[in-house]
């Protein structure tokens, strides 16, 4: 009997040595559940159904290299021992029921950061020093709007301190067993600040032209790169228009790709915005953002995640398709339905991944008998709504 076609979106991808079985990717969700950067057991919850969840990939949360790097007071952090020891058993314990990989988010919010939780901001966005807020810092001493706290604008010995803590968390991050890393640039926190030239005020060899602007990120990235082991991935965030008058546009954003290509990144996540206020949006709708991944990837010829709005599986199995984007990365849906994965392998045709321990509960129109486990399983044996037990 002919085998049917296997779908793009559940066709193989490598990235170096790391080989994920299917092209849906979970997006980095912040949860604003850390205390002094440690994970808590809500991480072990949150990862934990998103691990079964039937993407082959789960980057964890923008995680702060240094404490005055995190976005809010409840952010993760990978800068101190207790930090590294607890995502280090987070993983471990994960990978005791499924091998999906894992990789996580290292991030510095520069002058947005020492910001309240998302479920505080009817107090306001920023976080007072009477209430643990702290001295932020960045490219230049602008705040992000009326009311936000001035940045230290970083010299050159704060430069080199700030790279020396993206590299120590990437060698953090190898030792805990993560499997790939991206680095943020995106979403207007440091790195970002150093690209756009609403943010980047310099005078010095960081600021001025694009390639001036782009020196800062590129040094952190090439270091990161040469931190970490050469057979495993690494990405990066990038921002494909700042929607902002003379910010960031999508030819900014090919040039740093051609660049981080050059220098070992194995792909980049193009999102958009948040560089600062006043942000004059285009129609937002499903898949929104894609046009910015198809053209990095058509110019650059390098490996690109799409973000935007992708909700439905006939969405994302389109734009893999049509080579708009090589992989589809998606946080709310995923928070929406927690196994979005299963529901996309069945609406699509495709075999997908079930625990055992959930197999009694497979999508009945699945292609019979999907793997478990690497075992091809049958009725009367937990599959297709029967269970031997109940």
């Amino acid at each position: 009997m002919t085998q049917p076609e296997i779908p793009h979106l559940f066709r193989p991808i490598d990235l170096r040595d790391m080989r994920l079985p299917n092209r849906i990717v979970v997006s980095p969700l912040c949860q604003f559940s850390a205390v002094d950067g440690t994970a808590q057991p809500w991480h072990w919850m949150h990862l934990g159904g998103l691990a079964v969840s039937g993407a082959s990939l789960v980057i964890m949360e923008a995680t702060g290299v240094s404490d005055i790097g995190r976005i809010t007071a409840g952010c993760l952090g990978l800068y101190s021992d207790a930090n590294e020891a607890a995502l280090t058993k987070l993983l471990a314990d994960t990978r005791t029921f499924c091998d999906t990989k894992i990789g996580i988010q290292l991030c510095h919010a520069g002058r947005k950061a020492s910001t309240r939780r998302t479920w505080e901001l009817a107090r306001g966005n920023v976080l007072p020093p009477e209430e643990g807020g702290w001295q932020v810092e960045g490219p230049s001493a602008q705040p992000y709007a009326d009311g936000w706290p001035m940045p230290v604008a970083l010299d050159e010995a704060g430069l080199a301190r700030v790279l020396d803590q993206f590299v120590a968390s990437t060698r953090r991050a190898h030792r805990c067993g993560f499997d790939m890393i991206e680095i943020h640039a995106a979403h207007g926190y440091l790195l970002h600040e150093f690209l756009s030239p609403l943010t980047n005020l310099r005078t010095d060899r960081h600021g001025g032209s694009a390639e001036a602007r782009m020196q800062f990120p590129l040094a952190v990235a090439r270091a990161m790169r040469q931190a970490w082991p050469e057979h495993k991935p690494m990405g990066m965030r990038i921002t494909g228009q700042d929607w902002n008058e003379g910010g960031i546009t999508l030819d900014d954003a090919v040039m740093l790709a051609q660049a981080l290509r050059e220098i070992g990144i194995d792909y980049v996540t193009p999102s958009a915005g948040n560089i600062a206020p006043g942000m004059k949006l285009p129609p937002v709708g499903p898949g929104y953002m894609v046009e910015f991944a198809e053209r990095i990837r058509h110019d650059c010829g390098i490996t690109t995640m799409a973000v935007g709005m992708i909700i439905t599986p006939a969405q994302a199995e389109a734009l893999i398709a049509e080579g708009r984007a090589d992989i589809a990365c998606i946080g709310r849906g995923f928070l929406d339905d927690p196994r979005w994965g299963w529901h996309a392998a069945a609406a699509l045709g495709a075999q997908g991944f079930v625990p055992p321990q959930y197999a009694r509960a497979t999508p009945k129109h699945w292609p019979a008998y999907p793997l478990v486990h690497g075992v091809r399983l049958r009725d009367g044996e937990g599959i297709m709504g029967h269970a031997t037990r109940e």
